[in-house]
């Protein structure tokens, strides 16, 4: 009888468990993004140039994270996303995303041609 309650509980308790293990590694994720689009935020309000912040992100981010720098005004976003598969070798894949936004320190370039205040570079999505 034992063996018969066991058979049919354990694939529950392995899914259960599956379950636990892909939101752990998705909450995992989705911190690293959040860290990231700041560190790149915070680098992009000092007036670092877009490649710098592209990288800085990017390796603060999950493996593979897309990182795209927006500047509008006074502002700098940066959003930070990545495709995460949570089971490893399962099919599945979600995306988590975060963004920063940050104000321009003074004096960062705002029309200089120099880092962000040029536009150049924005958006462009590589990282």
């Amino acid at each position: 009888m034992v063996t018969a309650e066991t058979a049919v509980v354990l694939p529950v308790l392995l899914l259960v468990l599956a379950g636990a293990v892909a939101a752990v590694v998705l909450v995992g994720a989705q911190l690293r993004c959040v860290d990231a689009a700041r560190e790149g935020a915070r680098a992009a309000a000092r007036g670092e140039p877009a490649a710098v912040v592209d990288d800085l992100a990017g390796r603060a981010g999950p493996e593979g994270a897309a990182v795209v720098v927006a500047a509008t005004g006074d502002r700098v976003t940066v959003t930070v996303s990545a495709r995460v598969q949570p089971l490893g070798p399962v099919p599945l894949a979600l995306t988590v995303s975060a963004s920063a936004t940050a104000l321009r320190e003074d004096g960062t370039g705002l029309g200089n041609g120099a880092g962000l205040g040029d536009g150049a570079g924005l958006g462009d999505g590589a990282g």
